[in-house]
């Protein structure tokens, strides 16, 4: 009897397997024989979640994923770093202290916090930060400051934005670089009324503005041009006719964060009249950057924890924990904090976990640069293997539910959309799966998730 009920049973979870299959391959081939997809290409493979083939179509193609990226940058820095780790930022100063006064600098320095100063952490806004600075230098006893405002913006190199980003990007909020001392995300926002500026969320320090913009439609179809270390911004495209807030991205956070230190010493009543210098700014006028002191620290300033970091990472997809955390990677594990390096390690890091390398060609780590290009069964074998570690709850609390219900990370780019996560479908059944395709004539996202639906 109970070999009856076993073969009755692999009969039916057989059938159903056929069933699913079938109707998987209906929804893509009825999406690629519609006229939007005549020049597309689609990757797509779904297992379930012991790694058990379910379907494919073009599988092993890559293509650009936009997003879905993160994936593989995020399952990486919960693994290597570990999902407690914590960036720090420092204050310290050069010199003594006598009767009050610091006859030295006064130096702030950190190993590249992406949140420092972000509205996203309750324990970590800029107040925070404030706070603990201005609380460190008075238990120091400094009561005025007879040197300067040091910004150490060193700890990584120079290369602030991974090379194939678009230009059109870079000025915007996500596409902001990535510095040794990053301020507010690096992002600034603006109310503009029509063609006029209203108000900033926070004086931009050093910027002259050209405007080029046009009252016309309903929706924001503005672009803000700024470059590192920049002190000139382009804003064009149009804006409707009503107070609209566009969000840039700062072309120099560590100035900018030295400025606010500065008006907040003199709002505490330490006297500090000296300049703001940030050890780039330096090297650029051919001086010599400043060591920093190891000894006189006042302040140790700790970031949330990275399974903290990596949840904002995935669900609000920000481009600039990607790209922190591939310069973090390189610099922990290979010496070498460029872009390049980080990128070569995370290659290597999945090339390890059994990817073949040749489905997956990363050029940053977040998916801004179109030069990515992995395959939908890469992306399966990522999340795969992630749901294995003991860090995976981390990692999925981060995937944002979307609107048909599933629990996937999006990419979206021109002419590029793309859905890899996890699903549960009614009978219980769990399929693991991504889906990309490029150079759809539409926006791609209800089309892939009608695909999708199939799941449930």
């Amino acid at each position: 009897m109970r070999k009856i009920i076993a073969i009755l049973t692999l009969s039916t979870q057989i059938f159903f397997a056929q069933n699913i299959t079938q109707k998987l391959d209906a929804a893509t081939k009825e999406l690629m024989d519609s006229s939007g997809a005549i020049a597309s290409n689609l990757s797509f493979y779904v297992s379930d979640e012991n790694g058990n083939f379910i379907y494919e179509y073009q599988g092993n193609k890559g293509l650009s994923t936009a997003s879905t990226q993160k994936i593989f940058t995020a399952a990486a820095a919960l693994e290597i770093l570990g999902k407690n780790y914590t960036y720090k930022t420092t204050s310290s100063y050069s010199g003594s202290i006598s009767g009050g006064i610091l006859n030295g600098n006064l130096f702030i320095s950190s190993n590249g916090d992406p949140t420092l100063g972000s509205w996203r952490y309750d324990a970590y806004k800029p107040e925070n930060f404030k706070q603990k600075l201005i609380e460190a230098v008075k238990k120091s006893g400094i009561t005025k400051i007879s040197g300067d405002l040091i910004i150490d913006d060193s700890y990584f190199d120079h290369q602030t934005i991974p090379g194939g980003w678009p230009w059109d990007d870079l000025g915007n909020y996500y596409g902001a670089g990535v510095w040794g001392i990053n301020w507010r995300e690096n992002q600034f926002d603006i109310n503009i009324n029509g063609t006029e500026f209203q108000s900033f969320s926070y004086p931009l320090e050093g910027v002259k503005w050209l405007n080029d913009l046009k009252v016309g439609g309903s929706s924001d179809q503005s672009l803000i041009f700024t470059a590192p270390h920049s002190d000139v911004a382009l804003i064009n495209g149009t804006l409707p006719s009503k107070t609209v807030t566009v969000s840039g991205s700062t072309p120099n956070p560590p100035l900018q964060l030295g400025v606010e230190v500065k008006q907040w010493l003199k709002e505490s009543g330490i006297d500090f009249t000296g300049k703001v210098v940030t050890n780039s700014q330096l090297e650029i006028e051919g001086k010599q950057a400043l060591e920093i002191p190891k000894e006189n620290v006042i302040l140790t300033y700790e970031s949330p924890t990275l399974d903290k970091i990596i949840y904002w990472f995935l669900r609000k997809s920000i481009n600039l924990y990607g790209e922190t955390l591939i310069k973090t990677l390189g610099k922990e594990k290979k010496g070498n904090p460029s872009f390049k390096s980080g990128v070569a390690f995370l290659k290597d890091f999945w090339k390890s976990k059994g990817i073949n390398p040749n489905m997956i060609n990363f050029a940053d780590g977040s998916g801004l640069s179109p030069q990515n290009y992995a395959s939908a069964k890469a992306q399966v074998q990522a999340l795969l293997y992630a749901k294995k570690q003991p860090w995976f709850e981390s990692y999925y609390d981060g995937f944002p539910t979307q609107e048909n219900g599933i629990k996937m990370k999006s990419g979206t780019m021109r002419d590029t959309k793309s859905f890899a996560g996890y699903h549960t479908s009614k009978n219980g059944k769990k399929y693991v799966f991504s889906i990309i395709i490029n150079n759809y004539q539409g926006s791609g996202s209800s089309e892939l998730q009608k695909i999708l639906n199939v799941l449930k």
